[in-house]
């Protein structure tokens, strides 16, 4: 019967025939037999299989064998006296499958800086790494799916094309609806209006928290910012949930209990990949990981932390002042120096927030929050929801938003408005985090930046 390598690692059917298919790491020729070590991608190990220069196809094919081709392999599972490996498949017949010519194939057994493989995301995921980095953002990404399915929330799949600008920034893409696309020639725009890629998902699920109660969104969301820091693209995914009745505690407690679930199951369930991530990405990364778990999480406002940045001798390459919006820098010193732990900053000045934040009682800050974690700064982002009408219409206005063009949205308040709030989780960063990658870039399949769209 066919098997997946890490089912065959893991539970060891020793004198079982077996068929595996996978893809040649390297080989090595001693004596009457050859050593091939085949990998799947469904674990990190490689499964040793050895063939024997009886097999009929020895000379014409197995003989040929070199790193990269495909083969289906049938034979044994025996105990294997080597060291480091518990089973060894003897084979009864090596197919070769497709072929891949030595003197070009670009990954040899040696060390690829992470730069050289981005030039072929196409071939990288075959490397232990970007292989390790794939199989945990899986896991991720059903961690995050089953957390909000326990907790009775809805998944809501929220437009990609888009007419709202929820985040007021205007660097969306803009979606081509001219002559080139409609066949129109007086250039009639395709929906009736300007439309662009999604930026968030956030305000869509507003609708349906205010109809079914709490919903999460999880999708691909896109910034038109021409930045090229090792933090940001241009194209990644968002969960975003949504709750109804949920002021902001509600909200951070929800996104600190996803964060400390979803890093628990990646932990516990990817612990080949972790240790390899440990080993040679970052040293203490899963003591890093397990000290979010465990630890409660520091609480700031946003106040007290520009205090303790001005009280600090540390010399920031952004000056620091109320009002202005904390840096990387900022929140990584809090996290990594100060607190040295999680870190939830709360109450943020509403000149520097989106006008759907609530506001507070004082009239210059917004019930807004963002988690911040060592390494990486902000993680998660989030807010109460104004919920009230004429406060919302207001902040639109300040921000020269059309309060016409989002009729819809200040409907959610005309009719049978509540308390709700939600928050934005990028996936990328949280995998960036998990896997202690230095790069976004090398944790997501197809990286999209300026000047850089492979495949």
């Amino acid at each position: 019967m066919k098997q997946r390598i890490s089912a065959v690692l893991g539970e060891q059917p020793v004198g079982q025939k077996i068929v595996i298919n996978g893809w040649i790491r390297t080989k090595r020729d001693t004596g009457g037999f050859s050593f091939l070590e085949v990998n799947d991608g469904s674990c990190l190990a490689n499964l040793q299989v050895i063939a024997d220069k009886s097999l009929s196809n020895y000379e014409e094919d197995i003989s040929r064998i070199s790193t990269g081709c495909s083969v289906t392999v049938e034979g044994i599972v025996k105990e294997s006296p080597a060291k480091g490996q518990s089973v060894e498949l003897h084979a009864e017949s090596v197919v070769v499958v497709g072929w891949a010519e030595p003197e070009t194939y670009p990954l040899q057994k040696k060390r690829h800086s992470f730069e050289f493989l981005r030039e072929m995301s196409h071939l990288r995921p075959r490397t232990n790494a970007l292989g390790a980095v794939a199989r945990v953002r899986s896991r991720l990404s059903w961690a995050i799916n089953q957390f909000f399915q326990e907790r009775g929330f809805l998944q809501v799949h929220t437009p990609i094309i888009t007419t709202s600008d929820c985040e007021g920034a205007g660097e969306m893409f803009q979606v081509n609806t001219s002559s080139e696309i409609s066949g129109k020639a007086d250039k009639e725009e395709f929906f009736g209006k300007k439309a662009g890629l999604t930026v968030s998902g956030q305000l869509q699920a507003e609708v349906y928290a205010l109809a079914l109660g709490n919903v999460y969104t999880f999708g691909p969301t896109f910034r038109a910012e021409n930045s090229h820091t090792s933090r940001h693209l241009s194209e990644f995914w968002m969960i975003e949930p949504e709750m109804a009745f949920c002021d902001l505690q509600c909200n951070m407690q929800l996104a600190t209990e996803m964060l400390k679930y979803v890093l628990n199951d990646a932990l516990e369930n990817c612990p080949e990949d972790m240790e390899l991530f440990d080993k040679f990405i970052e040293k203490g990364l899963i003591a890093k990981l397990k000290n979010v778990v465990e630890k409660e999480f520091a609480h700031i406002t946003y106040s007290d932390a520009v205090e303790k940045l001005l009280a600090s001798d540390k010399k920031f390459e952004f000056p620091v002042k109320w009002g202005i919006d904390l840096q990387s820098e900022h929140e990584r010193y809090l996290t990594e120096e100060v607190f040295k732990c999680p870190l939830i900053v709360t109450d943020y000045p509403a000149t520097i927030k989106p006008f759907y934040m609530r506001v507070n009682d004082d009239g210059k800050t917004v019930a807004a929050m963002d988690i911040l974690v060592p390494g990486i700064g902000e993680i998660v982002g989030g807010s109460q929801r104004e919920e009230r009408l004429e406060v919302l219409e207001k902040r639109m206005i300040e921000a020269g938003i059309e309060t016409e063009e989002y009729s819809w949205y200040l409907d959610l308040r005309r009719y049978g408005s509540v308390p709700h709030s939600g928050y934005g989780l990028g996936f990328e960063r949280l995998v960036l985090f998990v896997t202690g990658m230095a790069n976004i870039r090398e944790v997501i399949p197809f990286p999209r930046t300026p000047g850089f769209a492979p495949c």
